[in-house]
């Protein structure tokens, strides 16, 4: 009777039967994450647990659920030690497979160099979960790994996790905390392991990839001796990788591959992958240019981008290379928003039709802060691409620093165990995988695309490869690492390797791998592609023309003006709010004034007249997108684009009511990030000239955060690559005793990378002014970059205002000079300034009853507008004091940019002076009432400082309130 209960007990006991391993699982998760299980059982585990802090044997755990339901029962505890065993037994089954998937990594044969050799790992070994040999040929059931039998031997259930988790693929998936995208990734790998990852007639085609990898690189090793191309050997497979994105990216029917990639195998990418001619990359090395028909600064070979049209898989795919500086992964963000550009156009909200792909480097990829920047971005709203698929040829060593033998982990070039490990952040998955195991790569490659067109989301394959010659040609890798080079010297090629392994499967004979070879060198001494051939882009329906965009030059003067009707129908769609909307008083009060200013009832502000030239650029066409810090509300308080309405928060953006259904206006408030997020906008400028593209910083300072994207992209992308871009950005610029951090824009640093009429800087000193300026950019054929110092203070400066005729009448102006009516010969000095401090000059003007000085703003920096320049000068026959006036330090501002412009016009009776604060380390003082002081003496200077000319000494006294001065420069 007792054996009855207890064999009764046992088959309805929670503890055993199909329940047991859920009990065991759930117990698991519990010492994970106790905050994850239902109440009553984290209360029941803790009274078995303590604290929960630490994991116990799991044999009590089972005894007291025996007893408990024992006691529920009749008569005593019963036991059966066969039975409990069994569960204890199984149980270590389920742990052991868990832990193959959580840290199966670990193991995994990675490195083809065979230096790295994994430290043990303890969850891994059967003894660990009181397996044993004995239990070797035991049948348990195989849980949720999705294997082939529901129950198997153990031998069989290790062998099948060692060839999923520890072979030349090594998956890290498990802290992705979705389930269904982890049953996906389980799935895929599990189910497949006992299918042929690779068909046969696809092994032949990735020998030939790989014939053409190496065949390339040993041709140019050959005929251009010591020259740097950054040799792709040693990971040649990134080519067959490659391949099979574009074949299922094809199949997937996406209609553009955007690739960013540094140097590492470039040139390889261009003519194997897309088909660039290997004549025209001969004559790049050869530097055969004509010197007198170049129009352009250029570029080395290695940067240079490239875009085309291939036929694969039955299907057009329209195949881009961005250009990309030494930079390494500065061109991260640009591809982004260059593929967002591409996808706007075709209103693809998912990304299915554009895919952007990367290509880093392993210390890169770990120690460059734009990448978290861009992988930040890639879930943010305005930002999404519907997912990266990142390839890093992880060749080991980074530059020259990590040593694999003698070094930590990690010890150098990362403080994490492997490069990939920033990309948790996003629960991005991570394919580790063999580089010598082309058939691997190409699984891992196929899987990761899947995944993307799947989930939508960023995923990594890290190709743990090596580096056949040092950093580039001409360096000698052995100085630093002497033993991973012994190895390398002695290392088969991938090719070859794969070939032999072909050969030992019959499906090559003995030479086939040399013809292969021979073929493709004879292809290039034909100067024929024979690994790939290119449609051009004839018939591309997608394709930009960009030569209309230069056209026209940047003095040509258009008509920016924009009817009053236009303008009123455009206010009172702007304005006309949703029923029951109910805003701030204070926003309230700010469209009740633009209200009254559309009718001619108030003066206007720059808050109206910016929404005023969005909606009317989105009235003709065109479409708008800004972006930056606080963006939608404006850092000041100012733009209220996006409105919210105090009864549920719920936001409203009028813009987005204005033009037809095919334009669209986007205004993206942005995490804090200045070198991701302008980058990106710089790509999206790049891929679509006619959207309005606008970065702001919160405070023009905060530009310095992406000081690479503008030196390496903006002001000199049409110089090196001839790339056109019309991206505007916004930097608040002004001096208001706010200190060094929130004062300057640098505006000096912009200037100084001037040259070659690439690049407008604007300070606009008016509302009308900026709308002009802003209509301008997209109605005149042209686009070069636009930097405007946007104000600050005057954004409700009570005389920096214009009037509604202002806007429905007239152009942007260079320079604004003094009004027709006053007199001109009256004038004995003439005071240049841009921006705030005309507002303190006309202030200081008037409280002086000055009227011999005339105030001259001019409002376009670069290009200097020469001409009209000239034209004021040669207004004030009786001035012959000119004076440059700035805020700004005199080492900084516009001063030493722009006074060689000044001069030379100038004629004999003229002397030119300046006047400014004194050169300083920082922008601007900390201290308020220093500030006044030195603001009140910039303006004494300038209006009335021609008889203090003091020496260099006596201007570093002026921050102490000494003599207010000018300096004179002799011309």
């Amino acid at each position: 009777m007792k054996s009855e209960l207890n064999d009764k007990f046992i088959a309805n006991s929670p503890l055993f039967g199909g329940n047991s391993a859920y009990v065991e699982a759930y117990y698991e998760q519990y010492l994970k994450d106790p905050d994850s299980v239902e109440a009553s059982w984290h209360d029941y585990f803790k009274s078995l647990n303590g604290d929960g802090a630490e994991d116990v044997a799991h044999g009590p755990i089972r005894d007291s659920f025996v007893d408990t339901q024992a006691s529920a029962g009749q008569g005593a505890r019963p036991r059966s030690s066969v039975s409990q065993r069994a569960a204890q037994k199984q149980a270590g089954v389920l742990r052991l497979i868990n832990y193959y998937r959580v840290r199966g990594h670990q193991a995994a044969d990675l490195d083809p160099l065979g230096l790295y050799q994994p430290p043990p790992v303890p969850d891994l070994d059967p003894a660990f979960h009181g397996l044993g040999e004995a239990d070797m040929d035991t049948v348990f059931n195989t849980g949720s790994l999705f294997a082939k039998e529901d129950e198997m031997r153990l031998r069989d259930i290790i062998d099948v996790c060692k060839r999923v988790y520890t072979g030349t693929v090594a998956t890290e998936y498990m802290y992705i905390t979705d389930t269904r995208e982890k049953r996906w990734i389980q799935r895929r790998l599990e189910a497949s392991v006992d299918q042929p990852r690779i068909a046969s007639e696809h092994k032949l085609e990735i020998l030939r990839q790989l014939t053409a990898a190496e065949g390339i690189e040993r041709y140019l090793h050959t005929k251009y001796v010591g020259q740097k191309r950054f040799s792709l050997e040693g990971a040649d497979s990134m080519i067959p990788a490659l391949d099979e994105m574009v074949r299922c990216a094809a199949r997937s029917h996406v209609d553009e591959i955007v690739i960013g990639m540094a140097h590492r195998g470039r040139l390889n990418v261009l003519i194997n992958i897309l088909g660039k001619s290997p004549q025209e990359l001969f004559a790049e090395f050869e530097g055969d240019y004509d010197l007198d028909e170049l129009d352009m600064s250029g570029d080395v070979k290695y940067h240079l981008g490239f875009s085309t049209d291939i036929e694969i898989e039955d299907e057009r795919v329209h195949l881009v290379l961005a250009f990309n500086p030494s930079h390494l992964e500065a061109v991260n963000p640009v591809v982004q928003g260059s593929v967002k550009a591409r996808q706007d156009r075709r209103h693809d909200i998912d990304g299915d039709t554009i895919l952007p792909v990367l290509i880093h480097g392993d210390s890169s990829f770990a120690g460059q802060g734009i990448v978290m920047e861009t992988l930040q971005l890639s879930q943010a709203h305005g930002y999404s691409t519907g997912g990266t698929v990142h390839l890093i040829v992880n060749n080991q060593l980074g530059f020259t620093m990590q040593n694999p033998i003698t070094a930590k982990q990690g010890e150098y070039s990362r403080t994490s165990q492997y490069c990939t490990d920033i990309a948790k952040m996003l629960e991005a998955p991570v394919f580790h995988v063999n580089g010598d195991d082309p058939e691997a790569v190409v699984f891992v490659t196929r899987l990761a695309m899947d995944y993307r067109e799947t989930f939508g989301k960023d995923v990594i394959v890290d190709m743990v490869c090596y580096r056949r010659h040092g950093h580039n040609e001409a360096d000698e890798p052995a100085v630093t690492q002497p033993m991973m080079y012994q190895k390398v010297k002695k290392m088969e090629t991938t090719r070859k390797l794969y070939a032999g392994r072909l050969q030992s499967e019959g499906l090559i004979d003995g030479d086939e791998a040399e013809k292969l070879s021979a073929a493709y060198r004879d292809g290039l001494d034909a100067g024929k592609n024979i690994s790939r051939t290119t449609l051009g882009l004839v018939g591309n329906e997608h394709t930009v023309d960009w030569a209309r965009y230069s056209r026209d030059h940047w003095s040509h003067v258009v008509d920016t003006s924009v009817p009053v009707e236009t303008l009123q129908r455009l206010s009172a769609k702007l304005h006309d709010l949703p029923d029951g909307f109910e805003l701030h008083k204070r926003t309230q009060r700010i469209i009740d004034d633009r209200r009254k200013m559309a009718a001619g009832g108030l003066r206007v502000d720059w808050g109206f007249a910016e929404h005023m030239a969005y909606a009317s650029l989105l009235d003709d066409g065109f479409n708008v997108r800004l972006s930056g810090q606080d963006s939608g509300r404006g850092t000041f308080f100012h733009r209220h684009a996006v409105l919210y309405n105090q009864k549920d928060g719920l936001e409203f953006t009028p813009l987005t009511q204005v033009g037809s259904d095919a334009v669209h206006f986007e205004v993206n408030d942005t995490l804090l990030s200045e070198a991701g997020v302008l980058g990106f906008e710089y790509g999206y400028a790049t891929a679509d000239p006619e959207t309005l593209t606008i970065w702001e910083a919160q405070f023009g300072d905060f530009v310095n955060g992406a000081q690479v994207i503008i030196d390496q992209f903006i002001s000199s992308g049409q110089a090196k690559w001839g790339r056109l871009c019309g991206l505007v950005m916004f930097l608040p610029h002004g001096y208001e005793g706010q200190g060094p951090e929130h004062s300057s824009a640098r505006l000096e640093r912009f200037l100084q990378l001037c040259a070659e009429r690439h690049m407008l800087i604007c300070v606009p000193s008016t509302p009308a002014q900026w709308f002009h300026l802003l209509r301008q950019q997209m109605v005149r054929n042209l686009r070069m970059p636009l930097v405007v110092l946007t104000p600050k203070s005057l954004l409700r400066h009570r005389q920096s205002t214009s009037t509604l005729e202002d806007m429905t009448s007239g152009h942007f102006q260079f320079i604004i000079d003094e009004p027709a009516d006053i007199d001109d010969k009256a004038i004995e000095r003439i005071v240049l300034c841009s921006g705030k401090v005309y507002y303190d000059l006309y202030q200081g003007r008037e409280d002086r009853e000055l009227n011999n000085v005339a105030l001259v703003r001019i409002e376009q920096l670069y290009p200097f507008p020469a001409d009209d320049y000239a034209a004021v000068l040669e207004r004030y026959p009786n001035a012959n004091e000119v004076v440059w006036c700035q805020e700004e330090p005199e080492n900084q501002g516009a001063w030493y940019q722009i006074k060689h412009r000044v001069q030379v016009p100038l004629q004999d009776r003229h002397e030119l002076l300046y006047a400014t604060r004194p050169g300083a380390a920082t922008t601007a003082v900390g201290y308020h009432k220093l500030h006044v002081r030195q603001q009140e003496a910039v303006v004494e200077a300038g209006l009335v400082g021609g008889e203090h000319l003091l020496d260099k000494g006596s201007v570093r006294d002026l921050s102490r309130g000494k003599k207010n001065a000018t300096r004179k420069t002799k011309k």
